[in-house]
């Protein structure tokens, strides 16, 4: 059976030939989507979202363009909204990060002594990686190999990120 037959049968409600045509697609759409995310775990996703989308939408396909080019398009458009959403989630983290921050700068300002707001602007704007190494190092007290266990990564690299994050916040306050 060619692939117009399949696709006519798919539309009619032909779950077998559906399956048919969502096979001999997968494989493109993955790459193609590996390709444009660099991401496989992204790009595995989001194929399985285009198949399921595709399910959802085959009566809509109206053969103007390539089926191959309609997955395409849908992948696509899936991967857009995708990143649209990602940005959107990052940027309301960064601003409950910041409301907390000033919560906190206000809080510390009024109960503990003048340095301790300079300390928390010097943290928030070093970055995630550095910070997270450094409050748990020097605040908690948890050893180089515990934090290395938390954080999943090498206790020298552990090391290295509180000696830069200490001499960024030294700089910083000086």
């Amino acid at each position: 059976m060619e692939e117009n037959e399949f696709i006519r049968q798919a539309m009619l409600g032909d779950t077998a030939a559906l399956s048919q045509l969502l096979q001999k697609h997968y494989a493109f759409v993955y790459k193609y989507l590996v390709k444009i995310t660099l991401n496989p775990s992204q790009a595995e996703d989001l194929t399985q979202e285009t198949m399921a989308r595709c399910i959802e939408k085959i009566k809509l396909y109206n053969g103007t363009s390539k089926f191959s080019s309609w997955l395409i398009t849908i992948a696509t458009r899936l991967m857009i909204d995708q990143s649209r959403r990602r940005l959107w989630e990052r940027k309301w983290q960064e601003k409950e990060q910041l409301q907390s921050l000033r919560q906190l700068q206000w809080q510390t300002a009024h109960h503990t002594d003048d340095a301790w707001p300079e300390v928390l602007d010097a943290l928030a704007d070093m970055p995630r990686d550095s910070r997270i190494p450094l409050i748990l190092k020097h605040y908690y007290g948890y050893t180089y190999e515990e934090i290395g266990g938390m954080l999943g990564i090498a206790e020298g690299t552990v090391k290295s990120r509180v000696h830069h994050a200490l001499k960024q916040l030294r700089k910083e306050l000086m």
